[in-house]
């Protein structure tokens, strides 16, 4: 296996900032995750997310239209998941209902162009986003302007392979997965509390 030394960390990394699997980050195999390039397993990068979740002044999700349209049997029970960690963890919500380009204006306040992330997340100052249920073709294009124009700490909670040019990409994320992460936080949070 190519092991990479190149890190995925926050930018700005540059107009064109390079994608990750062509400096040697790999998609992880199931049961794996990535933090920051590199694979470990998908636990500990749970334990990340939550800490940085807890961490951030400004956390959003950014919910795709996989979670948001209820097409198939699971998505309600996952998206109330989702919801529940928002709640329990004070992240913020601004949907990608859809890909379509707002032009010639958006508003960043509830709304993400998917063409233009950055502008979103400059307007709201989002230190931390987390992509979920968003057709992975346009989150790799969204996490790569992202990286390259913010500094905006990124996570992929994919349903398919990951994200390479996410900071931290959960690869197969269903139920199990939120719940786990829900688990996280609220440890966490009742230890930093405490």
């Amino acid at each position: 296996m190519l092991e990479s030394k190149y890190q995925v960390l926050t930018g700005p990394e540059g107009y064109l900032p390079p994608a990750a699997a062509s400096k040697g980050v790999t998609l992880p195999d199931e049961g794996l995750a990535l933090v920051e390039g590199t694979i470990v397993p998908e636990k500990d990068a749970i334990e990340k997310i939550a800490e940085k979740i807890l961490q951030a002044k400004n956390p959003f999700f950014f919910p795709g239209p996989l979670l948001l349209w209820d097409w198939k049997e699971g998505v309600a029970q996952k998206a109330a998941l989702v919801k529940k960690l928002a709640e329990v963890a004070g992240i913020k919500i601004i949907p990608m209902p859809d890909y379509r380009p707002k032009y010639p204006m958006i508003n960043p306040d509830i709304e993400i162009n998917p063409n233009h992330p950055n502008l979103t997340i400059w307007h709201n100052k989002i230190d931390l986003c987390l992509f979920i249920g968003v057709h992975c073709h346009y989150a790799n294009v969204a996490l790569k302007i992202i990286r390259g124009g913010t500094d905006c700490y990124t996570i992929a909670l994919c349903g398919e392979a990951g994200h390479e040019d996410a900071m931290i990409s959960l690869r197969d994320v269903g139920l199990a997965q939120l719940e786990a992460l829900i688990e996280a936080v609220t440890r966490l949070k009742g230890v930093a509390n405490s």
